[in-house]
């Protein structure tokens, strides 16, 4: 069942976002080492990491410093990202990059110690399938380190495009209590959620849509308008937008949720086995929590 996101649009959109990431990415930098902190010193050592949705693979430096002896390997599928990844890290010195979808992840099973995917679920077609490749490549007791948007994330842009048109502008985002519920259901064990309410503030509207169009983050709902916004629209947007006006500046509100959990012993099986849970979309996830 699909979540209502086109996957090409979305692997073009971050294609053609490669040379500007980095530059614009300050709050995907930011909450990247925040999940990073989310680890005790105290936890597992690795020999294989995995960095999925890597980008041009901004946090790959610090995973190598937090586990030196490991090998990092940057998935993403977008090739001019990867391209980037391999000019700015040294491949080969403990480094590769790999093509490759986190719902069909190119690994053996059973062969990773440690993943760390930073706002990358929230670009997934099926987070259920995700996390079900995630349990499969990660070794017993090996551990999952993510983080994605709950459902506040943007709520302004939304509401400025609502007051417009009916149309989705802005992405729909998944609950924290259904991501928790969508972990133990994939077999994973001891998982710790935590969120927190980060904001990110402009003196202009058109700041805030220049800064998501040079991430790749536009808008990639199958029910989209495949036109360009028209001039006359789009000035009603931002017009719209001004009601969240505080202090000079306008509010983009991102709601943060941080997930650790430790993949499962052989031969563990799923919860609720028999029945079809392991692959889900966000629309089947307690549909009432998911706000479009």
């Amino acid at each position: 069942m699909s979540s209502g996101l086109d996957r090409r649009q979305v692997r073009r959109a971050f294609a053609r976002a490669a040379p500007t990431y980095a530059a614009h990415a300050l709050l995907q930098a930011e909450v990247g080492a925040r999940l990073l902190a989310q680890l005790d010193e105290s936890d597992t050592a690795a020999t294989l990491v995995l960095d999925v949705g890597s980008g041009p693979g901004s946090s790959v430096p610090a995973l190598q410093r937090r586990w030196p002896q490991a090998r990092v390997v940057a998935v993403d599928f977008a090739l001019p990202m990867l391209r980037l990844a391999a000019a700015q890290v040294s491949v080969g010195a403990g480094f590769d990059c790999v093509a490759g979808d986190a719902q069909a992840l190119p690994l053996a099973a059973d062969s990773v110690d440690v993943i760390y995917a930073n706002l990358c679920l929230q670009w997934c077609d099926d987070p259920g399938l995700v996390l079900a490749e995630f349990r499969r490549v990660l070794r017993p007791g090996g551990t999952l380190l993510f983080s994605t948007f709950g459902p506040d994330t943007l709520h302004e842009l939304r509401s400025a495009f609502g007051a417009v048109d009916a149309r989705p502008h802005v992405s729909g985002f998944i609950d924290m209590h259904d991501i928790g519920d969508g972990l133990l259901m994939s077999g994973f064990r001891d998982p710790v959620m935590a969120r927190e309410d980060l904001t990110v503030t402009y003196a202009h509207a058109r700041d805030l849509m220049r800064d998501l169009h040079a991430i790749g983050a536009t808008n990639a709902a199958s029910q989209r308008m495949r036109a360009l916004t028209g001039k006359r629209h789009l000035a009603r947007v931002i017009e719209a937008y001004e009601a969240f006006r505080v202090d000079g500046r306008l509010p983009a509100s991102y709601e943060v949720v941080y997930a650790r959990a430790l993949a499962p012993d052989p031969g563990h099986p799923l919860r609720n086995a028999g029945m079809d849970i392991a692959s889900f979309s966000p629309a089947s996830l307690r549909g009432s929590r998911v706000r479009r």
